[in-house]
């Protein structure tokens, strides 16, 4: 049997192509980016050896902005101009956004997009995106030494048309041509799938920072299909932050809550490892249990798992015929849920995979398919159902969710009135019957029908899904002829004008911004690896020897003064250096932590274990 090569229409692949294809997995709390050859992916590390990128951004008064780490301990460090968890604005109105716990000033304005004022300065959703995006897209072309262009990003399943094409703008605006959106939990079934060669129906259980995504697949020769989807843009990791500051009862005014949430998030990390951890906060200590954390949870466990029974539902599935669950996003490194997942599925989830990693092995691992060709088919799905107004302020369904996509629909629809010349098509998105409890995606007129008596118009609407997940919408009287088509720009999204402009404004100050921030970035990165060093030496010097010692303060002395010389690559060079000649103390470091966790194990236990 011959198996058809399968692209993308109008994309042929072509491995020399200009420019490097990558997959960014762009989370509400840390972003990872990977690139894929043949069919295996490899994770990108900054220059500290780290995958996870700080979803951040730090806007300083000089009008400098800064991204990831660098980002994150201006966020520590209690300055109030730092943007964080703005994927949760993503396609959002001020209306929406108002029901959010939204730490910045929201600006009033008239088109309904989201503008938050940080120190003065005007931004949206998109751009904190795009500078967030920039920020990997350079880290991926110091890794790669080599240009990247494209890329596949991922998406939570629940993304409306709105976000996605909201992302889609923010990768523009950051110099990536989008290959794909990918939802989130299909990029890690592919990712889970072809490395472990399995075959059958997983459920997918993404709990990130801010989302949460329940998918049903199913794997079998190369094809990924999905067969349900459910969940929520409102429930992750953040939401827990916020209930440990509720109930260690912390008064904190609204320009305060970022960096305490950024406390109560280290707090809840420490209680996956520990039965009891503390936040302290303005010279207070409060002290929370684990058990205590569980029960503040709990409810929006609740949430999950009941998004959970809709798509075994949808799915027509029960629990037992699930073969694995596979666990994506932060969020489920928290024990209580990991306990939960089992109970629902009556199995443990698959914790043989990295939960923060597995998104974007997968997007790269699409990336490379669609640029130099793949013998794997994705079938994904429309997370939620797509329609039209029609009369009494009804919803009419033209494309069901959990829909797989590609897909292309049409009906027929007539005049309600006697000469009745033209028709308003307003599409909405959303499962419920009425228009005003959907989302409204867009309006156009349908002018040019014959004046015929109500009832012999004859109206052809059709809606069209890409892979993407954005929708086109045309309408055809057949009588006539007469057509309307309209791509669905979503209700807040940017203006052609405002993508200009941002365009231009990125162009003309592309390269002092570039260079402006990569210094700053490169002397933060270089000062905390002396910072973290001297920590390590006042602990464990011991295992130097003299010689040693001397070699690594000597390095150290060299990349302080380096720091003060505003020199980039200078500075990289001396803290690649530094990192080289400490590798050899790291090693040693971790050599004794090992021997300190085996003491006293019986050595043929720990090979069984």
């Amino acid at each position: 049997m011959t198996l058809l090569q399968i692209h993308e229409p109008g994309q042929t692949p072509n491995p020399h192509a200009r420019g490097a294809a990558v997959g960014i997995d762009l989370g509400t709390t840390n972003s990872v980016v990977a690139i894929a050859s043949d069919g295996r992916a490899t994770v990108l590390h900054d220059i500290c050896g780290s995958a996870l990128v700080p979803s951040v951004a730090h806007y300083s008064d000089d009008g400098a902005v800064s991204v990831g780490k660098t980002a994150q301990t201006a966020l520590h460090e209690g300055r109030r101009n730092v943007v964080t968890s703005i994927k949760r604005l993503m396609g959002r109105s001020s209306k929406d956004a108002r029901t959010l716990h939204i730490a910045y000033p929201l600006a009033e304005n008239e088109d309904g997009l989201v503008r938050f004022t940080v120190d003065g300065r005007m931004l949206t959703p998109v751009e904190v995106s795009a500078d967030i995006l920039r920020h990997i897209k350079k880290l991926a072309e110091d890794a790669l030494g080599q240009e990247v262009t494209q890329a596949v990003i991922t998406v939570p399943a629940y993304f409306d048309d709105s976000a996605r094409q909201a992302t889609k703008d923010a990768a523009r605006l950051a110099g990536l041509e989008v290959l794909r959106l990918i939802n989130e939990p299909t990029a890690a079934a592919l990712a889970y799938g072809l490395d472990k060669g399995v075959e059958g129906i997983f459920a997918v259980y993404d709990l990130g920072g801010g989302t949460f995504d329940i998918s049903i697949l199913k794997l079998e020769k190369g094809i990924f299909q999905v067969l349900a989807t459910g969940g929520d843009i409102a429930i992750g990791g953040d939401d827990f932050d916020r209930e440990i500051v509720a109930g260690c009862k912390l008064q904190v005014a609204n320009d305060e809550m970022q960096v305490l949430l950024s406390k109560a998030r280290a707090t809840k990390e420490k209680l996956s490892g520990m039965e009891e951890a503390t936040l302290e906060w303005k010279g207070k200590t409060a002290r929370i249990t684990r058990k205590e954390f569980n029960a503040l949870i709990a409810p929006l466990v609740d949430k999950t798992l009941t998004l959970c029974r809709q798509a075994l539902e949808d799915a027509q599935m029960t629990a037992q015929e699930i073969k694995g669950v596979v666990l994506v996003g932060g969020s489920t490194r928290i024990p209580y849920v990991r306990e939960q997942i089992e109970a629902l599925f009556g199995k443990a989830p698959l914790a043989d995979i990295n939960p923060d990693e597995v998104v974007a092995v997968g997007a790269a691992i699409q990336a490379e398919g669609l640029t130099a060709g793949s013998d794997n088919l994705l079938l994904d799905v429309v997370p939620l159902s797509l329609g039209l107004e029609t009369m009494g302020g009804l919803t009419e369904k033209i494309i069901h969710r959990n829909t797989s996509i590609p897909v292309a629909v049409s009906q027929e629809f007539t005049t309600y009135k006697d000469g009745q010349g033209g028709m308003v098509i307003h599409v909405v998105q959303g499962e419920r019957e009425m228009v005003e409890h959907n989302r409204s995606l867009a309006r156009f007129e349908l002018t040019g029908i014959p004046p015929l008596p109500a009832g012999i118009a004859r109206v052809k609407v059709t809606f069209a899904v890409d892979a993407d997940g954005l929708l086109s919408v045309s309408a055809r009287e057949e009588n006539t002829g007469v057509e309307q088509t309209i791509e669905v720009k979503p209700s807040y999204g940017l203006s052609e004008e405002e993508m200009e402009k941002m365009l231009l404004q990125s162009m003309e100050f592309a390269r002092q911004d570039i260079t402006d921030r990569l210094l700053r970035e490169a002397k933060i990165e270089a000062q905390r690896s002396i910072e973290e060093i001297k920590s390590a030496l006042r602990s464990d010097a011991a295992l130097l020897d003299e010689k040693e010692t001397t070699a690594i303060k000597n390095q150290m002395k060299i990349l302080e003064e380096t720091i003060q010389s505003g020199d980039r690559d200078a500075i990289d060079f001396e803290c690649g250096k530094l990192h080289e000649i400490t590798r050899t103390f790291a090693e040693k470091r971790m050599d004794r932590a090992i021997q300190s966790a085996l003491k006293g194990v019986n050595v043929n236990d720990a090979v069984k274990g």
